[in-house]
């Protein structure tokens, strides 16, 4: 008998519990959905700290999706190894190049978009991390 009423008093616990647990999640006041941001188009060349982060619009300013940002990096001894790098931007107009060398020589990127062309240049002696807004003509 006494294992009944334990096992009673622990079902209405449990229904207690659950009632209140119900109870309290509905006091909870409804956040807003959170207002993200498309994510950062990046690249990276994983050959050292600097980088440089690109905005591209056209002659209004307004942001171009899916222009492409392409850069040739010679590097080493005697500047003999090179890499391409190219990434897209965002719907913000936004890409980032990271992982370029200290010690290179200085960088000239190209943005395209269709027939659109822009240019930005960078020396990683002077500025490692670098920020460009590109209108593209």
């Amino acid at each position: 008998m006494r294992a009944g009423r334990q096992l009673g008093t622990l079902a209405a616990m449990l229904i207690a519990s659950l009632a209140l647990a119900a109870v309290a999640l509905s006091q909870q006041p409804a956040q807003p959905p959170a207002q993200s941001s498309p994510d950062l188009a990046v690249i990276s060349g994983r050959l050292g700290p600097c980088s440089a982060d690109f905005t591209v619009t056209d002659a209004a300013g307004k942001p171009i999706y899916a222009a492409i940002v392409h850069v040739r990096i010679r590097y080493g001894f005697m500047n003999v190894k090179r890499m391409d790098l190219e990434v897209g931007t965002n719907s913000e107009g936004k890409a980032r190049v990271e992982g370029l060398p200290e010690k290179a020589r200085p960088l000239s990127y190209d943005i395209t978009k269709d027939m659109l062309k822009g240019s930005a240049q960078q020396d990683l002696a002077m500025n490692c991390k670098a920020a460009y807004t590109v209108a593209l003509k």
